[in-house]
């Protein structure tokens, strides 16, 4: 009783209200409320082998399946989440959302078998500036969900890359294609990982973390993000 009471005090002055749209969420509602998780953009990707996601990787590396749980959009709501999470300190939303997608992840036969959960690293320079790599916490909450292990050691960032924004494809490519390296090379051989970052626009930092992962015997990639940016 006194628990609850503490409770409704600290909430009555500082008011839990949802990430998205601002306002005060009730008792039972997490991160968001019901009304914008409902409203949200789904993209419903990871049901459909053959989604625009999947597309974008078509003859320049081979993923087993890919996937985003929504539509980026300039101005949106999830706009407004991916910012509130990359450059404002609200890791919650990651392992929030992150749980949310696991849970369509472990009803699809395309992400079938996945043995762990891999998000694209951060330079330490830039860990350390940020404090916190928003793609580990993303991979956090599908891992919990899926039920399966987070690792966040084989794959490392050995080069700081330059900023994406306004760069060409071709550009974007050179800028990430040999930044990653695997620090275990048996560890996930002959197995079936998930590599998540939080959103994919060309996909190019995707790409060149795939193709490191590919280096292992064996391995199958699938590729998962909070959002994406379709054409």
């Amino acid at each position: 009783m006194l628990k609850q009471l503490a409770g409704d005090l600290i909430s009555l002055f500082y008011p839990r209200v949802c990430l998205s749209c601002g306002n005060v969420l009730f008792k039972n509602e997490n991160v968001l409320c019901f009304s914008c998780l409902h409203k949200l953009p789904k993209t419903g990707f990871h049901l459909q082998g053959e989604n625009p996601v999947a597309r974008q990787f078509w003859g320049k590396i081979y993923f087993a399946s890919a996937a985003s749980l929504y539509y980026f959009t300039k101005g949106s709501k999830v706009q407004h989440l991916v910012h509130q999470l990359k450059y404002k300190g609200y890791k919650e939303i990651g392992e929030y959302l992150g749980r949310i997608y696991g849970r369509d992840l472990r009803q699809s036969p395309l992400f079938d078998g996945i043995s762990a959960v891999i998000p694209v690293p951060l330079h330490p320079r830039k860990l350390a500036l940020r404090g916190y790599n928003q793609a580990e916490w993303v991979a956090l909450g599908l891992a919990a969900s899926m039920q399966v292990e987070l690792d966040i050691t084989t794959l490392v960032r050995i080069h700081a890359s330059e900023t994406q924004t306004r760069k060409s494809r071709f550009r974007r490519w050179e800028n990430v294609k040999e930044i990653f390296r695997i620090t275990d090379t048996n560890r996930h051989a002959g197995k079936h990982v998930l590599l998540v970052d939080d959103v994919i626009t060309t996909g190019s930092t995707l790409e060149a973390a795939g193709h490191s992962l590919l280096t292992i015997p064996g391995i199958k990639v699938s590729v998962a993000s909070i959002a994406c940016a379709v054409k």
